[in-house]
């Protein structure tokens, strides 16, 4: 390798190791001070110009993965451009042979600092364009890059001293390159000392990259939510009207092959699903967050979390589907939500009558619009707890949306702010393409047999027994119409050619699943079975066989294994 491209090596090695330290040093100040995180920054903008066609795609292929996915590319992007700093610097310093420390440090921070400010501010402006409001604020981008950029400018001058021969006569390395002589086998050996330097650095920085994005991935909050859950679940089951009214479990689910589907027809809630806009979770703080609510409204409302605490509250059972779900997906759940009338608050508000949109904006940029009339629904809430306690960060503390009747898009977390506007309001997902109107789609699922990633929402299907041929094998699954409520579920063994009607277990309430089963003895010398199912909702209306995908409005069609 030439003298030069050695060099430039060596550089862009450097700056990208120092790079590495700077993240170390963003991802803690974020994990224990809430600063921006640049990364975090750069992959929201990415999330709001993706078509929402892409998006579903990708959803679709890797669920929540996708946004992680691209979370740790922009990590990586963002440690190229610090490696490319490395390079720009280092020339900068021979070509007017700074060799004081300070000099370089001044030239380091001001170079790398102007830089990520003027692309920082680049997307925190695209993101306020897609998103409709300032939801980041430019004073935060300008001090959280600070600490970051002080410490590369502190420890790049270290690496990227002018190499010098055993004549001490600085080597310039941008020169055309010269024959192999000693001197030159001097400076390899220099720069093969700093790239041990540089490992060690790396050995540091990573480390602590990895912890601060486990512990900005998963909250330490959410940690004991097995334990908590596995004590609740019976508690939660005798809170529905619904239950305590039909009595004793139905026969055809004493199957002991169906216990883990009854012990989780409410979803624990660290198994329930999350999709948004950010893989990093927001951490509210309660004490200084407030809810705003303002407008087309005489009385402009702006409330505490505990002032929302002491007002009358209800109790309901909702089932939330992602509208990105595919047939037989894992992202839907069901859940117990405790919280305050939306209408009571509209009231509080006194809004005008010309209003026909409410529009909910919330921590983490995302923003949602909802007909009013879904608004004054007496079961449209919003929820400060999920299963009997305080909402966790991932579901939305310190309070969400719940809205029966639509996909998961409309029910928004971490929600700040409430307008009413006199027009239809398009929002996050709107403006890339999803429907607005967002009403579920009749839908059923095959739970039990086979490996549906619906089968991720229940725990202890693995422990299911194993059959043979002379045993009866169970079907099992869930349905779900919104809230149109499920009245049939029909099962096929052969494709769809016979039809048998399954039992139905009655639903928590009328905006939750219902769990269905059915069975069959399999018949001698046929050892392939291929299962649909089929639902009928309460308005007499059967889910339609057209297999579509998620985009622009759910899916639809009918959930078929082989076994």
């Amino acid at each position: 390798m030439s003298k030069r491209h050695s060099l430039l090596l060596f550089s862009f090695s450097a700056g990208l190791v120092v790079g590495l330290v700077s993240i170390s040093i963003s991802i803690i100040l974020k994990v224990f001070a809430g600063g921006l995180f640049l990364p975090e920054l750069a992959s929201q903008t990415l999330f709001s110009l993706t078509p929402g066609e892409f998006e579903s795609q990708a959803i679709e292929t890797l669920g929540p993965l996708a946004k992680y996915s691209t979370f740790i590319a922009s990590i990586i992007i963002t440690t190229i451009i610090f490696g490319i700093f490395g390079i720009l610097l280092n020339k900068l310093f021979y070509k007017f042979n700074l060799n004081q420390y300070i000099l370089k440090f001044v030239s380091s921070f001001t170079l790398t600092y102007g830089i990520l400010i003027l692309i920082s501010i680049l997307m925190v402006t695209i993101i306020q364009v897609r998103s409709g409001s300032q939801t980041i604020s430019i004073q935060l981008v300008i001090l959280s890059l600070i600490p970051s950029q002080i410490v590369y400018g502190l420890i790049l001058p270290l690496f990227l001293r002018k190499p010098k021969d055993k004549n001490n006569k600085v080597l310039q390395p941008y020169q055309q390159p010269q024959p192999i002589n000693e001197n030159i086998k001097e400076e390899k050996n220099y720069n093969r000392r700093d790239f041990l330097r540089l490992l060690f650095a790396s050995v540091i920085s990573i480390p602590i990259i990895y912890f601060g994005l486990n512990r900005l991935f998963s909250p330490l909050q959410d940690t004991e939510q097995p334990q908590i859950q596995s004590n609740i679940s019976s508690l939660l089951l005798s809170r529905s009207p619904q239950q305590q009214q039909s009595g004793s479990i139905p026969t055809e689910f004493k199957d002991p092959s169906l216990a883990p589907l009854l012990g989780s027809e409410i979803t624990p809630t660290y198994l329930f699903y999350r999709i948004d806009i950010n893989p990093i979770v927001p951490e509210v703080d309660a004490n200084s967050w407030n809810l705003e609510i303002k407008g087309m409204v005489d009385n402009p409302l702006k409330l505490s979390y505990e002032e929302i605490r002491s007002m009358p509250a209800i109790e309901e059972f909702v089932t939330l589907e992602c509208i990105s779900n595919k047939i037989g997906g894992d992202l839907t759940g069901t859940a117990l939500w405790k919280g305050v009338r939306l209408k009571d608050f509209l009231e509080k508000a006194k809004i005008a009558p010309s209003v026909k949109y409410i529009v909910f904006r919330c921590s983490d940029g995302y923003d949602v619009g909802i007909p009013l009339y879904k608004g004054l629904m007496d079961d449209t809430i919003l929820a400060y707890e999920m299963n009997l306690v305080p909402l966790t960060s991932e579901h939305g503390f310190p309070l969400r949306a719940i809205v029966p009747g639509l996909y998961g898009m409309m029910n928004p977390k971490w929600i700040t702010e409430i307008e009413l506007v006199d027009k239809v309001y398009e929002g996050y997902w709107q403006r890339n393409g999803w429907t607005n109107i967002a009403g579920y789609n009749t839908g059923s699922s095959i739970v039990i047999p086979g490996q549906a990633p619906i089968r991720h929402r229940f725990r202890g299907l693995d422990e299911i027994p194993s059959y043979t041929s002379n045993d009866r094998v169970p079907i099992a699954g869930i349905a779900f119409g919104g809230d149109r409520g499920i009245s049939k579920v029909e099962v096929s063994i052969d494709g769809g050619k016979t039809w048998k009607t399954a039992k139905i277990k009655g639903s928590l309430s009328q905006y939750t699943w219902i769990l269905w089963t059915a069975g069959f003895i399999p018949k001698e010398g046929v050892d392939n079975y291929k299962i649909v199912v089929r639902a009928t909702d309460k308005k007499g209306q059967v889910q339609t066989s057209e297999l579509r995908k998620p985009f622009p409005d759910g899916a639809t069609g009918y959930h078929t294994i082989s076994v």
